[in-house]
């Protein structure tokens, strides 16, 4: 009998025990054009299948929820249907969800994506941070969960570049809340032949995932909002920290250690901030001695973004972002280890940014809403080669030295006003003071070479719902750069009809521009005295051409193909009869007088098949066929250097859930076509000691297909007021041996092949609480 009374005791105790491993998904519901709070909304909570209806201020709640995985669906008189899938509810932290209706614009099934309307007709995917979170071999970086989408590549393993649709990395832009920015990016030399530093790569992102929201990747064809970039748009958004309940996150890996707090202000109001640091592990084996193949890799970062509503002045927030990073090389001090070039030199390389802003969102009644932002956001980078005498280890000689320097303060004010649920006007004006700076390469100069201006871009954009089935947007765009005195309008249009409740198609048109990169600008031999006659260059332009196609097969997968034409041409390319082409350019200096007379083509085909993580597992599957080509000055056509010619991207995994514990396995397949590369001319190369090419044969070669397999596998454990996960991802599991790049080798005289990355473990673990 007490054995029983024991047995009950102890059952009760556990079942007491395991009702407490609870958590809340909460949020409010608003207007996307005007920010009003949409009271009455009725939110369902698949799969348990229960209902709440949004009050006053257009707040939703559900308490007591077991942690796990969820799928909510928002709906409200005459607006949009709202899907939000993947929602991770995790134990000691709540899930807060701000979500935006558009007002109902046709037939179409739910729309099943992660906040307001999407921002594009076409080429556009939403990142989460719970993607960043599963997705294998991320690295909690919102850039490289970009390469399981359809038509896009990275230029290395090393490095988060960007290749779009077949354009060079250097064609994208990064955007913070809405504005540009510089390169947000650790190690912006990363996966460079050059060892130089690129304008939009890096080994990782600065801004910690801990501080994103939804962000969103545009590809092609953007709406009137969006200027200044030729392939792509890396627009993040950060999330507001828990204005109710303060929250800690705590994370160590090989990656670094990762430190985030986030709560309110106070209980009388609803501010609230979200801060996080992190300081690089790898950095703390280098303080400890341990380095890797000779390389000390440091890095650290701290954002926080603060949050502050008022009740009639609208929301303020204010957000910043900083990191300085390290690599450094140095010699073997055993000269006969020594195999090639590098292994007998010292190289130092630098790399400082941050961005610091405000933003502020009013309602202006309930048609209108008006959004503006400043940011100011400055990057420095420097590189430093030395020389060892072999004779003499402790003697070294500088023998080549890198700085550049960038600096932005971006203001953007946007008005949206509503005539009708018909018709829609946005509006607004961005500003930018930019200034960049080279240093010379002479060593024995110390002159810094700058180039300030203002970019000015106004815009308006128009939606009109003509009927149920048919929705049209019609803007334009204005890029006017003072320095250059370039000026490039910009029309824009999209149509999209509904076929059926489960079918669209659409068709999207854009005239995109794009100004030079600071080396084009300031360029020359003798950079003391730079060849202003490129500094007068306009931007490179590009017609956008985007025809898609989408079939909703349910709330949670559907299939989309898109075909679209890049024709691009102001592209600067030699003054004289040549094969150079800034389209190829990466991270070189430029040192002979261009004329914009190049010309450029992208086409391709890309299709995507997707089935968001519902019943436990997910799954996408993704590709393209694809050309890029373009024409130099001696006028023939050739293939780009990123002409790969196909992409293909599987990611999945499957999540099996027991009690407290969730297990997940999750899969990366990449094989991407391999980008192309110019003969090496060797006799020219051994004569003036340094890698020379076969110009009139430019990108004639092209390397083996890219092959990486990715792994990871996590167990999450549920306490009552906190949450574990212990994860292990492998990049390249297979060991693949991918192609980098090759050059002329001065210590072995010959051309070496270098390899990218091969098998790399990276064991985490996370604490939220």
């Amino acid at each position: 009998m007490h054995i029983r009374l024991l047995f009950l005791f102890l059952l009760i105790s556990f079942a007491a025990k395991a009702q407490n491993i609870t958590s809340t998904i909460r949020g409010t519901i608003k207007d996307a054009d005007t920010g009003v709070p949409l009271a009455g909304a009725n939110v369902q909570l698949s799969p348990l299948q229960k209902g709440n209806v949004t009050d006053a201020s257009g707040a939703f709640r559900f308490d007591n929820l077991a942690s796990g995985r969820y799928f909510l669906t928002v709906s409200f008189v005459g607006y949009d249907k709202l899907a939000v899938p993947e929602i991770l509810l995790e134990s000691g932290k709540e899930s807060v969800q701000d979500l935006k209706l558009g007002i109902h614009s046709g037939e179409l099934a739910e729309a099943t994506v992660v906040s307001s309307r999407p921002v594009a007709f076409n080429s556009v995917q939403a990142i989460t941070i719970e993607q960043t979170l599963r997705y294998a071999a991320t690295y909690l970086d919102p850039a490289r969960v970009t390469t399981s989408f359809a038509g896009v590549a990275t230029t290395n393993d090393q490095a988060n570049g960007l290749v779009i649709r077949g354009n060079s990395p250097n064609s994208m832009q990064w955007r913070l809340e809405g504005v540009e920015i510089v390169n947000p990016n650790h190690l912006s030399n990363a996966g460079t032949f050059s060892d130089r530093a690129t304008q939009t790569g890096g080994g990782v992102n600065i801004l910690s995932t801990q501080l994103l929201g939804t962000s969103y990747f545009l590809t092609g064809a953007f709406p009137a909002q969006y200027g200044n970039a030729l392939s792509g748009v890396l627009d993040m958004n950060l999330r507001k920290g828990n204005d109710e309940k303060t929250e800690f996150t705590a994370q160590a890996g090989l990656i670094g250690l990762d430190l985030a707090a986030e709560g309110p202000f106070s209980k009388k109001s609803r501010a609230s901030y979200l801060a996080n640091y992190r300081y690089s592990f790898t950095g703390l084996l280098g303080a400890m001695g341990v380095n890797f193949g000779g390389e000390d890799i440091r890095f650290q970062d701290f954002s926080f973004n603060i949050n502050l509503p008022t009740v009639k002045a609208g929301t303020f927030t204010f957000f910043g972002l900083g990191g300085i990073s390290s690599n450094t090389f140095n010699a073997d001090t055993d000269t006969t280890t020594w195999e090639f070039e590098k292994d007998r030199q010292d190289i130092i390389y630098k790399n400082k940014m941050g961005a610091a802003g405000a933003t502020h969102r009013v309602s202006l009644g309930s048609r209108s809403s008006l959004n503006s932002t400043i940011v100011a956001s400055g990057l420095k980078m420097s590189r430093s080669g030395f020389l060892v005498n072999p004779s003499n280890v402790d003697e070294k000689s500088l023998f080549e030295r890198d700085e550049q320097t960038k600096g932005r303060i971006s203001f953007s004010s946007i008005l949206t006003y509503r005539f009708s649920e018909k018709s829609r006007l946005k509006t607004g004006l961005y500003a930018t003071w930019q200034t960049d700076g080279i240093a010379s390469p002479d060593i024995s100069s110390k002159v810094m070479n700058k180039v300030d201006g203002f970019i000015i871009q106004p815009f308006a954009s128009w939606n009109y719902n003509v009927s149920s089935r048919l929705s049209t947007e019609i803007g334009v765009h204005n890029l006017y750069y003072t320095t250059s005195k370039s000026n490039s309008i910009e029309p824009r249009a999209a149509v999209r009809f509904q076929v059926s409740t489960s079918q669209q198609v659409s068709f999207s048109y854009g005239l995109h521009s794009q100004l030079q990169l600071q080396q084009v600008y300031i360029s020359g031999k003798n950079q003391d005295s730079p060849l202003r006659d490129n500094l007068f260059l306009g931007p490179n332009k590009s017609h956008h051409f985007v025809f898609g196609y989408q079939k909703n097969f349910s709330h949670s997968t559907y299939l989309k193909v898109e075909v679209y034409d890049q024709e691009l041409y102001n592209i600067p390319v030699s003054a004289a009869n040549g094969s150079f082409s800034t389209l190829n350019l990466v991270e070189t200096f430029i040192d002979q007088k261009l004329s914009d007379t190049g010309r450029g083509r992208n086409y391709g085909v890309e299709v995507t098949f997707q089935k968001l993580l519902t019943g436990q597992y997910y799954y996408v599957v993704s590709g393209s066929l694809y050309s890029a080509t373009y024409l130099g000055a001696d006028g023939i056509r050739r293939k780009s250097r990123f002409d790969g010619r196909h992409t293909f991207s599987f990611t999945g995994g499957k999540e099996f859930k027991s009690g407290e514990n969730t297990w997940g396995v999750n899969a990366k397949i990449l094989w991407i076509g391999g980008f192309r590369e110019t003969p090496i001319n060797v006799e020219a190369s051994t004569f003036e000691n340094k890698t020379l090419y076969e110009e009139n044969q430019a990108f004639s070669l092209k390397m083996k297909d890219y092959f990486r397999p990715d792994l990871r596998i996590y167990w999450k454990k549920s306490r009552a007021k906190y949450s574990r996960t212990l994860a292990l991802d492998m990049q390249n599991v297979s060991g693949t041996k991918n192609e980098a790049y090759s050059y002329f080798d001065t210590f072995q005289k010959q051309v070496v092949r270098k390899d990218q990355l091969g098998l790399i473990p990276v064991l985490s673990y996370r604490w939220e609480f």
